[in-house]
């Protein structure tokens, strides 16, 4: 396990989750989510989140489990979707109270158009010491998702000295594709 990298994470649908996860994967490092205490679920939900960050506002979040201290991680990667055009108001919160222990911090952003949202990583360096060292915008089920993640994915290695892992899930497609490629009658159908 590489013990340099951190990846911590806020997710309401699943997205933003699933997009950590592969990251933490490919980079074979910690993962951790933070959480307040608001319920965000339903359209009731939806519509505090977008309120919140738009009065940026924050409440108390979830102290996180990590087996370091935060400043001890040579790169900490945080992960938000992003609500009405800004930082998740949990990362925000995040940011917030612990932004000064970070180091070098590297951002994720997900989101559901095609905008990229850059002004975010602006909104979310207000909090730290320093201005982040990677950052990328990513809206899943694009088609330049993997693409972009794996540019993120690269940029994060060089700059941790880290060496990056397949991502399990994509091992197991491009198998399925060159099987129902190849024509056996055993393939799986290509996706």
């Amino acid at each position: 396990m590489n013990n340099d990298i951190l990846c911590v994470y806020y997710s309401r649908t699943g997205k933003t989750e699933q997009t950590m996860k592969e990251i933490a994967e490919a980079l074979d490092c910690e993962l951790a989510e933070v959480h307040d205490r608001v319920k965000r679920g339903g359209a009731a939900g939806w519509l505090r989140c977008g309120l919140d960050a738009m009065r940026k506002k924050t409440r108390a979040i979830s102290h996180i489990k990590t087996q370091r201290q935060l400043w001890e991680y040579k790169l900490v990667i945080l992960g938000t979707p992003v609500w009405a055009g800004r930082c998740s108001s949990v990362i925000r919160g995040f940011l917030k109270r612990r932004g000064y222990e970070m180091e070098n911090v590297a951002y994720v952003i997900t989101h559901g158009s095609e905008e990229p949202y850059r002004e975010v990583f602006d909104q979310m360096d207000l909090y730290l010491q320093k201005p982040h060292v990677a950052d990328v915008s990513l809206r899943t089920g694009s088609t330049g998702y993997v693409f972009w993640r794996d540019q993120f994915l690269k940029a994060c290695a060089d700059f941790a000295d880290a060496e990056l892992h397949p991502i399990v899930k994509e091992q197991a497609a491009e198998a399925n594709r060159e099987a129902a490629a190849s024509g056996r009658p055993d393939a799986p159908e290509a996706e």
